[in-house]
């Protein structure tokens, strides 16, 4: 069982490490067409739609595919490492009042 919960541990953080590589891979690409363009928001934005919408898709009508690619990509990866986290530190806790 301790054996299972440290190879389990390990895997969680490589999966996070892939996690954070694939992701930054793909909200840079993104990026880069919207540093290019010249779009400008900021992180209030990217947690609240309506503010999105409202504020951010008028000025920047022709480049919303790719404002939306690169919130969407933001957020997951967001969720997916709080995931991860709390993946590791549960079974980190099972691990350490295992032995």
């Amino acid at each position: 069982m301790y054996l299972f919960l440290v190879v389990l541990i390990i895997g969680l953080f490589i999966a996070m490490l892939f996690l954070n590589l694939y992701f930054r891979m793909k909200v840079l690409k993104v990026y880069k067409v919207l540093v290019q363009n010249k779009v400008e928001f900021g992180a209030s934005h990217i947690f609240d739609k309506e503010k999105m919408e409202a504020e951010i898709m008028p000025r920047y009508p022709r480049h919303r595919k790719d404002i939306e690619t690169f919130v969407n990509h933001i957020q997951y990866s967001i969720k997916m490492a709080s995931v991860l986290v709390a993946l590791i530190t549960l079974f980190g806790a099972v691990l350490m009042y295992y032995r």
